[in-house]
């Protein structure tokens, strides 16, 4: 059975607005054309880099992408930046090592880097019309772990929190933060996307406790749900996207 079969999760989980692009029924998103916006993590075989500092570089990732002046006003890439936004929002996350990764940095992008990983975010693509040098490239073989616990997120700090209760692969995962963190951005003031793009994007990726999961999806919060295309069940939710400026006070 496909994700796309399995039946959507109770309705005791918090519903995406109706013309969310995250809803998992058909809403007038799905007429427009669509496109996907491509984010390549360089994982070399000897070296991979930590999960958690791939998720958070794949969030920061989206954050640059959506900020940078080509993707705004009559940038280069705003046009079809305003597409994607137009449609379902589709991020694919694919590995890409060696000369694979030499060619795919020479396309138009932006390479965003972490403590160690480092991921290439490029303009939207219609979703059959990759370029052949990313189109090649794996989806799977994204499995990451982290060789030490990474630190509890500080009080302050953005946070993109993950349901305890999924098991996705590191690449489903990179997509679902980069969703969350799209969230923040699109509620966030133009005062307060300034300040946190001077700041360099800061924010932690966390698996929230069950019990703290519970009160995040109900707080008021961005949250991500999931439209089923893989791994796991339509509607399901997966991200929190916990940012101090949306807190309630």
């Amino acid at each position: 059975m496909s994700s796309e079969d399995i039946p959507a999760p109770p309705s005791s989980e918090p519903a995406a607005p109706l013309d969310s692009p995250f809803r998992s029924e058909r809403t007038n998103r799905d007429e427009a054309p669509q496109y996907v916006l491509p984010l390549v993590v360089h994982i070399e075989k000897t070296a991979p880099p930590a999960r958690t500092d791939a998720l958070r570089t794949a969030a920061r990732a989206v954050l640059v992408m959506l900020s940078d002046e080509r993707s705004v006003g009559e940038g280069e890439w705003a046009e079809v930046m305003r597409d994607w936004q137009d449609a379902r929002i589709r991020k694919v996350v694919r590995r890409a090592r060696g000369a694979e990764w030499r060619k795919a940095s020479t396309l138009p992008g932006i390479t965003v880097t972490g403590e160690e990983a480092e991921v290439r975010v490029f303009p939207p693509v219609p979703l059959d019309g990759w370029p052949k040098e990313l189109a090649k490239l794996q989806v799977s073989g994204t499995d990451l772990d982290d060789p030490e616990p990474p630190p509890a997120p500080g009080p302050d700090h953005p946070v993109l929190w993950l349901n305890p209760d999924l098991g996705m692969s590191a690449g489903k995962e990179m997509a679902q933060v980069g969703h969350g963190a799209q969230l923040a951005w699109w509620e966030l003031s133009e005062t307060e996307r300034k300040a946190w793009r001077e700041a360099g994007f800061p924010l932690s990726v966390a698996t929230a406790e069950p019990g703290r999961w519970q009160e995040l999806t109900v707080s008021g919060l961005p949250v991500v749900q999931d439209a089923g295309f893989t791994e796991i069940a339509p509607g399901s939710c997966t991200v929190v996207a916990d940012h101090p400026a949306l807190r309630r006070s």
